[in-house]
């Protein structure tokens, strides 16, 4: 029985790590337009690399497409595993306005590696913005 059965877990092994990895054109820009004002929004973490399974913090910066900075505005923070259909295991938001279009998000925590997204929803001066990140995490 244990004959038949080695094959077989292998394959599924196999085919369930295949599924797992992101896609191979993956956009992993950290610096994107937002849709639909092209709004410049940038985002990085505070401590590099990316931590697994701890609370850390990014900062992301806005600003127009003629490059002034976005200020004032309201930002929900999303994400998860779009291959998992999980969210994020934190509810992270921001926490303090930078100035000059900086603003500081907290509470982030990936609990696994591999494909991640961040969205944000950007209510700005002409209306609601939407732009999502995609950051692929090694194992640690």
């Amino acid at each position: 029985m244990m004959i038949f059965l080695r094959p077989a877990l292998f394959a599924v092994a196999t085919l369930l790590a295949g599924c797992m990895s992101a896609p191979p054109a993956l956009d992993l820009s950290l610096s994107r337009a937002t849709a639909p004002h092209g709004i410049r929004a940038e985002i990085k973490p505070l401590t590099e690399p990316v931590p697994l399974q701890k609370l850390h913090a990014w900062e992301l910066k806005l600003s127009t497409p003629d490059g002034q900075p976005v200020t004032g505005a309201r930002i929900t923070v999303d994400g998860g595993m779009p291959q998992h259909h999980h969210g994020l295991p934190t509810q992270p938001r921001v926490t303090k306005d930078l100035g000059n279009g900086r603003y500081l998000i907290e509470g982030v925590k990936f609990s696994m590696s591999g494909w991640w997204e961040i969205k944000l929803a950007i209510e700005g001066p002409n209306g609601t913005d939407k732009v999502t990140f995609n950051l692929v995490l090694p194992e640690s």
